[in-house]
C-alpha cells in the first residue's frame, strides 16, 4: 500500500539525511496542542495537493516554453501582450478550453468517452509519487517506485485506444490504434534501459537510485555508465509522450486530430494535460536514473567544509534540500527544452518506420546494452554497483 509521506530513508555516509518534513510539520502541530493522530490527517493532503499543483504548474511552464522556443527557432516573436513576454498565455488558453461547450456525439459511447481521457491523466499524474526532489522530500519511497511508474505508464494506451473507439469514428479509432501500437512497441526497450540502471543500483528505489550516484559528485552520474540506455531512454520516452519526430497518432492532424478528433473543452485539454505532465515526468525521471536526481555536482562535505558546519547541520541541511529541487528541475528542464527543439527541428517519421525503430532496433539494441551491463557488474564490481 502506498505510504503518502516524506518518508526518511537510510542514506550511505557520504550522503546527507536530508530534510524530514512531515516530522518538523507534526512538531509544530502538536506544539498547537494537536495529538499525533491529527497532526498525521492534516499532513497526509498535503504532499498530494502539492504533486498535483507542481504537475500543473510544470504543464503552465512547458506550454510558454514551447510556445516561446518554437517561436524563435522559426523567427517569430511569439506571445507577447498576454502578461509580461507572454507569460499569461498558458492561463488564457486553459480559460478558454474550460469555458468551451463540452460535446458529446449522439453515436458515440458516452460512458468510454468520458473515462478515455481520465485513464490517459491520472496514472500520469500519479506517477509523480515516486519522484524524489531530495533525501526526504518525494510522495512515497516504496520499494519498487521504478516499476510501479512502468505499471502506470501502460495504463496510458487503454484509455487512448478507448477514446477511439469510443468515439464511433473511424479516423479517431484507426488514431488510438496507432497510439496503441506506438506505446507496446516502446514500452520493453524502456523497461529494459531502465532495468539495466536497477541492475547496477541493485534497487527498484528511487531514492536508493540517487543515492548511488552521489559518491564522487558529477562523474558518479549513470549517464558515463549507461550512454546506451540514456539513449534509449530517453528516444523511448519522447514517443511515450507522443512527441516529435514520433507523434503518428494524430499525424494527419492537417485534416483531423488522431484520436482526440471528437472530443471538445475539458476532455481534448485533459489530453494535451496528460501529455505535457508526461513530458515533464519523462524529464525528471531521466535526471533520477542517470544525471544524479538532485545531487549537486559538487559533494556535500566540500560544502559543509566551507561553511565550517557539520553535514547535519540544520544550515547544511536547508541549504542542500533547496539546492537538491533546484538541481532536479534544472536538470528536468534542460531535457524539456531539447525535447521542444526536437519538435521543431526534425521531421515526422511513417508509422513503419516508427515501429520498425522500436521493434527492430531499440529492442534488440536494450538487450544487448543489458546483457554488457550485466558483465560489467560481475567483471568489475566496484564500478557498476557489484
Amino acid at each position: 500500500m502506498l505510504m503518502v509521506t516524506f518518508l526518511a530513508t537510510s542514506a550511505p555516509a557520504l550522503v546527507s539525511p536530508g530534510l524530514d518534513l512531515e516530522r518538523s510539520f507534526s512538531q509544530a502541530l502538536e506544539g498547537f496542542g494537536l495529538s499525533e493522530q491529527a497532526a498525521r490527517l492534516i499532513w497526509l493532503p498535503l504532499p498530494m495537493l502539492l504533486v498535483l499543483v507542481a504537475a500543473v504548474v510544470g504543464v503552465l511552464v512547458t506550454v510558454w516554453l514551447e510556445r516561446k522556443i518554437s517561436a524563435a527557432v522559426q523567427q517569430r516573436i511569439g506571445p507577447e501582450y498576454a502578461g509580461a513576454l507572454g507569460v499569461l498565455q498558458p492561463l488564457a488558453d486553459g480559460l478558454k478550453l474550460l469555458v468551451k461547450e463540452d460535446i458529446i456525439p449522439a453515436r458515440a459511447d458516452s460512458l468510454l468517452f468520458t473515462l478515455g481521457p481520465v485513464l490517459v491523466v491520472v496514472p500520469v499524474i500519479l506517477s509523480w509519487l515516486i519522484v524524489p526532489f531530495g533525501q526526504n522530500l518525494l510522495i512515497s519511497n516504496v520499494g519498487v517506485g521504478i516499476f510501479l511508474w512502468i505499471s502506470l505508464s501502460s495504463v496510458q494506451p487503454i484509455g487512448l485506444l478507448m477514446s477511439g473507439y469510443a468515439s464511433n469514428n473511424k479516423y479517431s479509432l484507426l488514431g488510438g490504434l496507432r497510439a496503441a501500437a506506438q506505446s507496446i512497441s516502446y514500452e520493453i526497450p524502456l523497461a529494459l534501459a531502465v532495468l539495466a540502471v536497477v541492475m547496477m543500483s541493485n534497487s527498484l528505489s528511487t531514492i536508493d537510485i540517487v543515492d548511488q550516484q552521489t559518491g564522487v559528485g558529477i562523474l558518479s552520474w549513470n549517464i558515463w555508465r549507461q550512454p546506451v540506455g540514456f539513449l534509449i531512454f530517453w528516444i523511448c520516452a519522447l514517443a511515450e509522450c507522443e512527441r516529435l519526430p514520433f507523434d503518428l497518432p494524430e499525424a494527419e492532424e492537417e485534416l483531423v486530430a488522431g484520436y482526440q478528433t471528437e472530443y471538445a473543452g475539458m476532455k481534448f485539454a485533459l489530453f494535451y494535460l496528460g501529455s505535457y505532465i508526461n513530458l515533464v515526468l519523462s524529464a525528471l525521471l531521466v535526471s533520477v536514473l542517470y544525471l544524479g536526481g538532485w545531487g549537486f555536482p559538487l559533494p556535500v562535505e566540500w560544502l559543509a567544509g566551507w561553511l565550517g558546519q557539520s553535514v547535519d547541520a540544520p544550515l547544511v541541511q536547508v541549504i542542500t534540500g533547496a539546492t537538491g529541487i533546484v538541481m532536479t528541475v534544472l536538470k528536468a528542464y534542460l531535457l524539456v527544452f531539447i525535447a521542444i527543439l526536437l519538435r521543431w527541428t526534425t521531421p515526422r517519421v511513417r508509422i513503419d518506420q516508427l515501429l520498425d525503430l522500436g521493434w527492430k532496433f531499440l529492442l534488440p539494441l536494450a538487450l544487448v546494452n543489458l546483457l554488457v551491463t550485466a558483465a560489467l557488474k560481475l567483471a568489475f564490481p566496484v564500478a557498476f554497483g557489484g
